[in-house]
This record gives structure tokens, sequence and C-alpha cells, in this order.
């Protein structure tokens, strides 16, 4: 079974999933929509067979059309992806599923009234280093995760209708989300823009688990260097994931400590320290958004499960809503709503 496919949006990061949907088994890119006659002109250049629309109402008034994708500036997610699901067809959305709350409670709730797939294109998930991690985390080779700490920074690009925290920091949560499967109980956000009138363009957002586990991210626009880099911390081992790095993406150190609960010892005394091996596992090669593609294939033909489904979409969506009420109160730490 083949399903028809039509991108919303042949800008930043449609052409990208256009590509990958048009190389895809099982997956036939049948249209475009993009109000720019420029963007239509390049999409027939590099797609001849495929039909372009300048309004979303054409597209979905295209009987070929079995699902879409939504890559459009975050403020018409909801609308673009509400119009697709209402009409019928399953949608794959870009990252972050919607600017509110709301507008993703009621996606969620539409898709899962008419038995349509909804997924959100939260890409890193997809990764050979984040599945790596996953499947260490899953099979207890970390031990009890203790703390995720990660560095998101480069120069731009600015966005005009997010702050960086809706731009960046959205990895980290998507990942933290796929990790441990759990929502944070607290959130605490320091945000700041040092233009007038624009949103933040620097954040650091900690989240506090029920279970002790303390997740940190800084996320800036303005860094003269591009980095990428996460350190996880278990109690049997620790990873650090360096996304800029060619090879050896992922490092495995049998490092750590330990406590001792003697009452009689000195804190000193108390603590045993652990140095082991240093592993670089071989990772899955390919582009993480071949997987995004195909993961949305199976749910839609075989019902596969997804991991990054509209409810994932909308946890990570309740965090940074949450983020946002901390950093008006000048990072005081606030409840995460539940799902």
């Amino acid at each position: 079974m083949s399903i028809g496919v039509g991108v919303v949006g042949f800008g930043y990061w449609g052409p990208n999933l256009a590509r990958n949907l048009a190389v895809a088994d099982g997956v036939d890119l049948v249209a475009v929509c993009d109000a720019d006659p420029r963007a239509q002109a390049r999409v027939q250049r590099l797609y001849p067979g495929v039909r372009t629309y300048a309004a979303l109402d054409e597209l979905l008034a295209d009987g070929g059309v079995d699902a879409v994708v939504v890559a459009t500036p975050v403020r018409s997610h909801a609308d673009f992806a509400l119009a697709a699901l209402r009409s019928g067809r399953h949608v794959l959305v870009e990252k972050p599923m919607a600017e509110t709350v709301a507008q993703a409670e009621l996606m969620v709730e539409i898709a899962a009234a008419k038995g349509l797939t909804l997924m959100v294109d939260h890409t890193f998930v997809y990764t050979g280093a984040v599945a790596r991690i996953a499947a260490m985390v899953q099979a207890g080779e970390l031990g009890r995760l203790l703390y995720y700490d990660s560095v998101r920074i480069n120069l731009g690009l600015f966005q005009s209708d997010v702050d960086v925290l809706w731009d960046l920091a959205v990895h980290d949560l998507s990942i933290l989300d796929h990790l441990t499967g759990a929502m944070p109980v607290e959130v605490s956000c320091i945000t700041h823009s040092h233009f007038p009138d624009t949103p933040a363009n620097m954040a650091y957002l900690t989240l506090f688990y029920g279970d002790g586990l303390i997740a940190h991210t800084h996320v800036n626009w303005l860094s003269p260097v591009k980095i990428r880099q996460t350190v996880l911390g278990g109690e049997r081992r620790m990873v650090v994931y360096d996304d800029i790095e060619p090879d050896e993406k992922l490092k495995i150190y049998d490092r750590g400590v330990s406590f001792s609960g003697a009452a009689d010892l000195s804190a000193a005394r108390r603590v045993d320290y652990r140095s082991g091996d240093v592993i670089i596992p071989a990772l899955e090669r390919g582009e993480a958004l071949a997987g995004v593609v195909g993961a949305f294939r199976d749910a839609v033909t075989i019902g596969r499960p997804l991991s990054t489904d509209g409810r994932a979409g909308l946890r990570v969506v309740r965090i940074l809503e949450a983020a946002g009420r901390s950093a008006k109160e000048r990072g005081r730490a606030v409840p995460v709503r539940g799902d």
C-alpha cells in the first residue's frame, strides 16, 4: 500500500521533508502547497510530476492526497493541521506542533475521534545517537538517571514568531520525553532578548522530575560557534552526546560515584569514585528525516505505534507553556500541568 502525501510549506524545512518523501518506499509525493510562486516553480523543477497549489483548500480538494505534512511557520501549524485532520487526512506536523496547549489538545482530540495518525516531527528522536541512548536507558545500562545537561547554541537563525526556547529547547524536551517517558513536576526558566520588540534569543531552562532527575538546557541564537552537546548522567554509566562530531557522536563512560550510608564516616570517606572504560559505539547511519518519514508511513499503513505521536507533541507544548510562565516571573519554579 502506498500513501499519497501533500506537503504544505516549501520554504526552509519543507524541501527536506519533500526530498525524503520522494524517495521513501510506500510513499508518493503527489502535491505541494505554497503561496509563493517561486516556491511552486522550484517544486516543478525538482519534481515535475508533483501538483502545486497556492492554497490549502486546493490541496485538500485533491483526491490523491491521503496525508498532509505541515512545514510552515509555527503560528500556522494548528490551523493547517486541524483543517487537514477535519478533512480526514493523516498529519505529520513540524515541531513544535502548536503555539498553545489548547490548540495541541484539540489536534489530538480530533485525530483520535477520526482514527487518524497525528505525528510530530521531533527529528532528533530518530537519530542513531538518540536511538542508542534510549536502548541503553531501557536496558538499565545507565542505571537510575540523575541529570541531563545540554548546550544547544549557534549564531541565528533568528525566528520572528517563536523565541529561542520554542525553536531550540524543543529538541531537548522531545529527547527527554522519549528517554524518560515522564513529565517534569516543575520547571524554572530565564529568557532574555537583547534587542527591542524581538523574541528572546537566549534561555536557561531547568526541569525537575519526581524521581530526582534534573535536566537543564542552555539555548542561544547569539553564540559565535555552534555547539550541540549533551551529558546524560546515570548511577551506573554516563554518556556524552556531541551531535556536531561527524564520527564519534557518542561516548559512554563507565564512570561515576557511589555513597556509603555509614553515619560514622566523614563526608569525604563516604564517597567512592569509579573510573572505567570509555566506549565509542558504532551508530546506525542515515538521515533522521528518513526515519521520520518511515515511521509516519508505518503508522498510517500498518498502525505501528509512534514515538512522537500527537500526545508526545502535546507534552512538549505543555512544558514550553510552563517555561513561558516561569520566564515571566524571572525563573520562579512553576508546576507543569498534566497530560
